[in-house]
């Protein structure tokens, strides 16, 4: 690629695709030659940009990381023919984004969108819906009914619960539900 050189905007991001689950290798692999040649001046972060979702089940919940863009790992860099063709050569990389072999570095907006100082918190409901549930805590203990609400701002939700002949609504804090094992 001979033009690579007249694509030299300065210090970029440019996003390179890779195959699925290599993320964390491309970016060992990267930090690692641009430590053994002294490239730290041309290519100067990389990064997976992640979120951390609290999936709930029931009354267990556990924080989960999660990439926001599988199969993506965003460089800040200088593009130059060297560069590319170091990038280009991590084993597990695909190529750069943009039209054919020709890299298209991220705009401003997109740099403040997608580059992220803090991972995101993300709550994650176990529940849909409709979905039966079983009442594992409090004074309907042991019962099971059909979800009819749920609240994510105040973690409550409402169950439609049958007891002697009759449909009773019950609004819980999420913790107290499980999903039914079908």
């Amino acid at each position: 690629m001979s033009d690579i050189n007249d694509l030299n905007e300065g210090l970029k991001w440019y996003v390179v695709h890779t195959y699925s689950g290599y993320e964390n290798k491309v970016k060992t692999n990267l930090e690692k030659i641009i430590e053994n040649r002294g490239l730290g001046d041309s290519i100067t972060d990389i990064r997976i940009p992640t979120e951390v979702v609290v999936e709930s089940d029931g009354g267990k919940e556990k924080e989960v990381e999660s990439k926001i863009f599988p199969s993506y790992v965003l460089v800040r860099m200088i593009m130059t023919e060297e560069t590319w063709h170091v990038v280009r050569n991590i084993r597990g990389v695909t190529g750069f984004v943009g039209p054919g072999s020709k890299p298209v570095p991220l705009t401003e907006e997109e740099t403040a969108a997608y580059i992220l100082e803090e991972p995101v918190k993300v709550t994650a409901s176990a529940f849909e819906l409709g979905d039966t549930v079983n009442i594992v805590d409090g004074t309907f203990r042991g019962y099971s009914g059909k979800l009819t609400r749920i609240d994510e701002e105040t973690d409550e939700v409402t169950v439609v619960v049958s007891t002697v002949g009759r449909d009773i609504t019950v609004n819980l804090n999420r913790k107290l539900v499980e999903k039914a094992k079908d």
